[in-house]
């Protein structure tokens, strides 16, 4: 999207008012899906592989008509601020060709609808299509790339493109429909937990458990495994881990290969995430082993992620953790005390008494963490 004084933006890519994939590839062959090239003044879309440009209309529902320039203009808003939308949501640019369509002005205008109602401020509406943009991008790639594809398999007599146009017709609603579904499930699930929240203070700067969870060894496997295998060990780690946060009341935050990040709202949750990960890989014979660290204390949060000490520390236990271990930081320790979860020590509780606890915490050497100073680690571990 390209200004009059030549400034750039970006082209939506989406998926009915939403804003999903625009994917239309250009008869080149070169360049990122939504990328064309040339700028024709007879009102046509832009030429690009037939294939291509009606699996686009089918996703998107309409046919191009709009310049950004017009675009922008249809839905009553300054080049600049379209600009800034566009650029947020994470598209290619496309200078001036016509390859917008109406479910792209309307999705402008109601971005601009909210900020003018003074719902929104302009950068949390912009930080709203970011995040949205960033969060439907990977999800998408993930659809096509494993799901999709896997889905299209040559038929004699048919290539998969021929297959790809029929099977997106049928998949299109239901997947739709199923994506609407878990949105609201998940935004329930959050204002939730805000609703909950006491001190407005901690709606941004909550106390909560964060953990990594890392695969020892990595590296080493990136150079032995073929590239289908390592992606094969990295998908089914990333799947138990989401399944087991998931399943004993934590959030996955986010998945680094060989590393996830998870959050819970008490020490107990993230403890028993932390001593099942341990349990459930340790007796998978394909995996590599695991370290996990734990925090508990103050984090920010945004768009989705965590940040702070508490983060940090968390990462370092991490990377000083014993293989296949579980090492929690001191404030993680109190509060597992606290809850009743674990004694504050095993040598003044009778062992007769020592049942009723879940876990138990072994004391460890303090040591110097860079950039942290002096952390007190404990071992925690599930009592037999």
């Amino acid at each position: 999207m390209t200004a009059d004084d030549g400034g750039t933006s970006r082209a939506v890519r989406a998926t009915g008012e939403d804003g999903a994939a625009h994917g239309a590839a250009t008869g080149s062959g070169h360049g990122r899906p939504g990328e064309t090239h040339g700028n024709h003044d007879n009102g046509h879309a832009e030429e690009g592989d037939p294939l291509a440009l009606r699996l686009e209309s089918l996703i998107l529902g309409a046919e191009r008509r709009y310049t950004p320039f017009q675009a922008a203009r249809a839905a009553g808003v300054s080049m600049d601020l379209a600009a800034r939308f566009w650029r947020a949501m994470g598209f290619a640019d496309i200078g001036q060709a016509k390859a917008l369509t109406e479910a792209d002005v309307l999705a402008l205008r109601r971005l601009a609808g909210l900020v003018e109602a003074g719902l929104l401020s302009e950068p949390m509406a912009v930080q709203v299509a970011r995040s949205t943009g960033q969060t439907t991008a990977r999800l998408a790639d993930w659809q096509i790339d494993s799901f999709l594809e896997g889905l299209t398999e040559p038929q004699e007599g048919l290539s998969r493109a021929e297959i790809t146009y029929p099977l997106v017709e049928l998949l299109l609603p239901e997947l739709e429909e199923f994506l609407i579904y878990v949105w609201r499930r998940q935004l329930a699930a959050a204002t939730g937990r805000v609703a909950q929240v006491a001190d407005d203070a901690e709606m941004v700067d909550r106390r909560l458990a964060v953990g990594f969870a890392d695969l020892v060894g990595f590296t080493r496997l990136t150079r032995r495994l073929e590239e289908e295998e390592l992606g094969e060990l990295v998908e089914a780690f990333e799947t138990t881990a989401a399944d087991l946060v998931a399943a004993h009341g934590g959030r996955l935050i986010k998945t680094l290969g060989d590393e996830v990040l998870f959050a819970a709202d008490d020490a107990g949750t993230a403890a028993e995430i932390g001593v099942r990960l341990i349990e459930t890989l340790s007796h998978d014979d394909t995996m590599p082993e695991l370290r996990v660290g734990i925090a508990f204390g103050t984090v920010t949060t945004r768009m989705g992620d965590v940040f702070g000490t508490t983060v940090n520390l968390a990462s370092r236990l991490t990377s000083i953790a014993p293989k296949d271990a579980v090492l929690v930081d001191a404030a993680f320790a109190e509060e597992l005390s606290r809850s009743g979860d674990a004694p504050t020590s095993e040598a003044e509780v009778p062992e007769e008494e020592r049942a009723k606890y879940r876990f138990a915490l072994q004391p460890m050497w303090q040591r110097p963490v860079r950039g942290l100073g002096m952390v007190e680690p404990w071992l925690l571990t599930r009592r037999a």
